[in-house]
């Protein structure tokens, strides 16, 4: 099946593999699961207590994704969507890229929906490591029982719903500024930037304006903004924002590469 968009995305999907992008997602999917399940395994005693605790299920994943959230995953989104975004002006392919018969409206939109299914993956990693962080000492100590809690399947689909939607500004913004800059290192620091900025920022009145603070945000910012504010609608408003803006400036844009 010949589909020019398809054609296009294939193509920019082949580019990341082996990429150092690649690597973060899998790296960074399994990263907290794994500090976590040395943690849990160094103080062994109080392990079997844990797994046979009604919220075991709920418990892990609470922790686990408060640690990624907050920190490692707008820093991973940020580095990711730079250095996947970033692939033709390091490698100088951009005159290429653009004389190849494709439409740039394909081009653009390729290359952020391979940015997006990274993020899926890296997703599906992190919940996968949790799961593990549980199932792995149940299965290898006879001493630690597989948790008869049931597994809430619909509060880690909705958390992964949340989290996905917090990072889409971040998407959108670093593509945005990656796709304008040949310096890897300004959309770098200035995600960097803007992300310390919501950290530091969170105390604010109106720190829901930040686009970078709603990962965090949704740990640190819950009980104040309770009932006042929806972080899932500003989010969404952002990532629209800055995925019009970035698409009409590269349309716009005389030297692409």
């Amino acid at each position: 099946m010949n589909i020019p968009f398809l054609n296009t995305f294939r193509s920019e999907w082949l580019k990341k593999k082996g990429t150092a992008a690649a690597w973060l997602v899998v790296i960074g999917g399994f990263f907290i699961p794994f500090i976590i399940l040395i943690g849990r395994v160094y103080y062994f005693d109080s392990l079997a207590a844990r797994h046979t605790d009604p919220n075991a299920w709920v418990a892990v994943f609470t922790t686990c994704w408060k640690q990624m959230a907050i920190l490692l995953l707008p820093f991973g989104v940020i580095l990711a969507t730079s250095l996947i975004t970033q692939l033709e002006f390091r490698n100088n392919t951009w005159k290429q890229t653009h004389t190849a018969p494709q439409r740039l409206t394909h081009l653009f939109f390729a290359k952020l929906l391979v940015i997006l299914i990274m993020l899926l993956q890296f997703f599906a990693l992190f919940n996968l490591g949790v799961y593990l962080v549980v199932a792995l000492p149940s299965l290898a100590f006879p001493s630690i029982p597989y948790p008869d809690a049931p597994f809430p399947f619909a509060m880690v689909m909705r958390w992964n719903a949340t989290l996905f939607l917090a990072s889409l500004p971040i998407v959108a913004l670093q593509y945005l500024i990656s796709l304008q800059v040949r310096n890897f290192l300004v959309p770098l620091g200035v995600g960097i930037g803007l992300f310390i900025a919501s950290l530091v920022g969170m105390s604010w009145q109106y720190s829901y304006t930040i686009p970078y603070i709603y990962c965090s945000g949704r740990f640190l910012l819950a009980e104040k903004l309770a009932g006042t504010v929806d972080l899932n609608l500003w989010a969404a408003g952002y990532f629209a924002l800055f995925t019009v803006a970035g698409y009409v400036l590269y349309i716009a844009k005389k030297e692409k590469g």
